[in-house]
């Protein structure tokens, strides 16, 4: 399917302009289909096959793009380039936003998958959604408490994270640091005179 999806993808990029909302953001959705097809896993092992050659993940998936565009008869240059533009000409629209970068992310997810390897990717997906639900688990235990202490403790996250070189690890706080950060708040509305 990603593979498939990328060729509706391209087809429809010189169009873009003319076609309904509707119609560009159908050229995306497919692209989020399941990873399992045979023509996904054809591409993951391409890429695959090229990284223990020593290439570049990126440069084979360019390069599958490339041979998709030129069966089209679209100059692979300007289809690419067109690629390249669709974040700026279509900002503002949502919907198409998110299918796009959805393509994007799953081209990202089979670089990565071809780098690491099957094992090692696996453990990354698994520390992965393990700190998905840290970081879902710290929210809820923030909604509890009050608004202008919620904006203290994501200042804090913040600066944390910020400290961190923005490493996953820093993207926690526990719930004894968020009771500390809460406690150590001095609200402006109750500034002793």
């Amino acid at each position: 399917m990603w593979w498939t999806s990328s060729i509706c993808s391209f087809q429809c990029l010189p169009f873009l302009r003319t076609l309904e909302c509707s119609q560009e953001v159908n050229c995306f959705i497919s692209s989020t289909a399941s990873p399992s097809s045979p023509l996904t896993l054809d591409v993951k092992k391409r890429i695959a096959d090229a990284v223990a050659d020593k290439q570049e993940a990126v440069a084979v998936t360019t390069a599958i793009q490339e041979e998709i565009l030129t069966e089209m008869g679209i100059d692979p240059r300007f289809g690419i380039a067109c690629l390249g533009k669709v974040n700026m000409v279509y900002e503002n629209d949502q919907d198409l936003m998110l299918h796009f970068y959805k393509f994007i992310a799953k081209e990202e997810v089979a670089c990565e998958e071809a780098e690491l390897g099957p094992d090692e990717f696996a453990e990354r997906i698994r520390a992965q959604h393990q700190l998905q639900e840290q970081q879902l688990e710290m929210l809820k235990h923030m909604r509890k408490f009050h608004l202008d202490d919620q904006s203290v403790i994501l200042e804090k996250l913040h600066q944390q994270m910020e400290n961190a070189n923005f490493e996953s690890g820093a993207s926690i706080l526990s719930s004894e640091q968020i009771q500390e950060t809460v406690r150590r708040r001095v609200s402006p509305l109750f500034m002793p005179r």
